[in-house]
């Protein structure tokens, strides 16, 4: 009995035995089955060791990097732009340098015009207005035009006050506005005087001694004097009442009556 139970213990060991060595086999085929595994890790590290290990810094840097790429872009753009803004500008400088060789863009009937203009005002004189402007004639004297409450005569301007003065006193007002008492030196001033005059005006001509002169020291040539009336004085009046061929009258120098100043001679 002993015997047969020493041999029954002794082959449930070997079948014990027998059954336990597949699964250490079996264990085995596992651990040399894994160990390639985890030798293939420590072997071939991550190459993203830094970042698995500070994943919040590595971020950052990125974030870093993306805004330091753009400012790069906006660094580029505005130089670009600049250097455009440079070019357009040169270009400007370069056509407003060239532009007055090239000539005048004005018509040319306009620059005729200034021409004329320029040169008549060098060399005024009354027959070059006469040419330039033939129907404006009478407006001008000398190139000039008359003041308001003055009359237009070829080159002359007259002046026919509305108040009295003496003679004297006349010439003195004439000389205030820049002229003198009038000098009738042609018979057309005689009759153009007479025309616009209504009443008896002082002119530029006194008597000095036996010689009657005008105010610029011209001595008296032709004469217009009345036939038809006695007059006494030695300062000369235009008389406007009566025709021109016949109307200076003589009167004091003293009395006070209207008077013609004239500009230009």
């Amino acid at each position: 009995m002993e015997m047969q139970d020493i041999s029954t213990e002794g082959e449930r060991k070997e079948e014990d035995e027998g059954a336990s060595e597949p699964v250490l086999e079996v264990k085995t085929e596992v651990l040399e089955e894994e160990k390639p595994h985890h030798y293939a890790k420590l072997c071939s590290p991550s190459e993203n060791i830094y970042a698995e290990a500070f994943p919040g810094r590595t971020r950052v840097n990125t974030e870093e990097g993306k805004k330091t790429e753009g400012n790069l872009r906006l660094y580029r753009i505005a130089c670009v732009f600049l250097t455009i803004i440079c070019l357009v500008l040169l270009l400007v400088v370069i056509l407003l340098s060239v532009k007055p060789q090239t000539g005048s863009t004005l018509c040319p009937e306009r620059e005729e015009t200034i021409a004329a203009t320029r040169q008549s005002a060098t060399t005024c004189s009354y027959s070059r207005c006469q040419a330039l402007f033939p129907n404006v004639q009478l407006q001008y004297m000398g190139c000039r035009q008359c003041a308001d409450d003055w009359l237009t005569f070829g080159r002359s301007c007259f002046y026919l006050s509305t108040f009295r003065l003496s003679w004297d006193e006349s010439q003195r007002n004439c000389s205030s506005r820049g002229g003198a008492l009038a000098i009738i030196s042609s018979p057309e001033t005689q009759t153009f005087l007479t025309m616009k005059g209504q009443l008896n005006y002082w002119i530029g001509l006194r008597q000095k001694g036996s010689t009657w002169s005008w105010v610029n020291n011209t001595v008296l040539r032709e004469s217009y004097w009345a036939t038809d009336v006695a007059s006494e004085g030695n300062c000369g009046l235009l008389g406007s009442e009566r025709p021109a061929e016949k109307n200076w009258l003589k009167a004091p120098c003293q009395a006070s009556s209207y008077f013609i100043c004239q500009l230009g001679y």
